[in-house]
């Protein structure tokens, strides 16, 4: 009975107590790891800072900030109250741009992470028919790899994330939906010495010059596990790099050789750009999807992509798009 009441005072406190303004200043002490820098980004005095945090503390009688070597870091109960904070901003934020967006005829906005595998051809078949069917909408795609995008999904500043599904860490308070399974393959430009083998051994490959996924992907671990499984080293010095126009040019114009999602580089491979080396993977394919926090939660501009990202996946799984 007394968690209970605790768990109702500290609810009461939150909605009767808690102020707009002490959650951004709790978000920007985080960012900034100074009181001052802090107080600045929101205008207001340090003093005044200073008396919001303290009488935050207060109301939750809890530590939320130590101030170490490093400036002031948020503890174990300032960090619950930053990640939940900038969710809070984040769908403030939202509401106000929907409604302005509403009012000025612009049918709603979506903020949408990408990873490369659905950047290629995916989500520009999405974004040219939602923009057919809702002229007014505005959507915002923003690029990255899983550990850059998911934090982004969880504080709210994304509406969703497609590509690759996240591994297990990435997954808590998420929905994720698969929408097809990815082949991968290992190309090179045409005129390489490889591409027109019939079969070539994977320890060749082994001494070739890579173009790789960053280490923490789900795809560069199941190369370098390839190797391992080989018992072979993997590549010591490989390009590292998520910007296929950047990979695509490095390619054409030298004899590295890549591992890339087919759908990413089949126009390439269709026009005789580059080719497919014809080596066996072990690497299983891999799931291609959606990551979200709730459906429900969706305004109805993301709710028209996520639809959108279901049908025109189902036309890409089955060869038609």
């Amino acid at each position: 009975m007394t968690d209970r009441n605790r768990h109702v005072k500290i609810i009461e406190r939150v909605s009767t107590r808690l102020k707009l303004k002490q959650l951004r200043l709790l978000v920007a002490i985080a960012e900034h790891s100074s009181i001052l820098h802090a107080a600045d980004e929101i205008h207001i005095s340090q003093p005044a800072a200073t008396k919001l945090l303290k009488d935050l503390e207060t109301d939750f009688n809890v530590k939320l900030f130590d101030r170490t070597n490093r400036g002031v870091v948020p503890t174990e109960f300032g960090r619950a109250l930053v990640r939940h904070g900038k969710l809070i901003l984040a769908q403030i934020s939202h509401a106000a741009q929907e409604l302005d967006d509403l009012n000025e005829g612009l049918g709603g906005r979506v903020v949408v992470g990408t990873l490369l595998t659905a950047s290629a051809q995916l989500l520009p078949n999405v974004i040219k028919v939602l923009h057919e069917q809702r002229p007014n909408i505005s959507i915002v795609v923003r690029d990255g790899t899983n550990d850059f995008l998911m934090p982004l999904l969880h504080s709210g500043e994304l509406d969703m994330v497609v590509g690759r599904l996240a591994e297990y860490r990435y997954r808590e308070e998420l929905t994720q939906e698969v929408l097809y399974h990815e082949e991968v393959v290992i190309v090179c430009r045409r005129q390489h010495p490889l591409a027109r083998a019939a079969s070539v051994a994977f320890d060749k490959l082994a001494q070739c010059d890579w173009i790789l996924p960053p280490r923490q992907t789900t795809l560069r671990r199941q190369i370098d596990k390839e190797f391992f499984d080989r018992g072979l080293h993997s590549p010591s010095n490989p390009v590292e790099c998520v910007s296929f126009l950047t990979n695509r040019s490095l390619l054409l114009a030298t004899d590295m050789i890549g591992v890339f999602p087919v759908h990413v580089v089949q126009n390439e491979i269709a026009n005789g750009e580059l080719a497919v080396i014809k080596c066996k993977l072990n690497i299983s394919e891999s799931p291609v999807g959606i990551s979200y926090r709730r459906e429900d939660a969706l305004s109805p501009a993301a709710t028209a992509f996520l639809a959108q990202l279901r049908m025109q996946s189902a036309e890409l799984a089955t060869g038609r798009a």
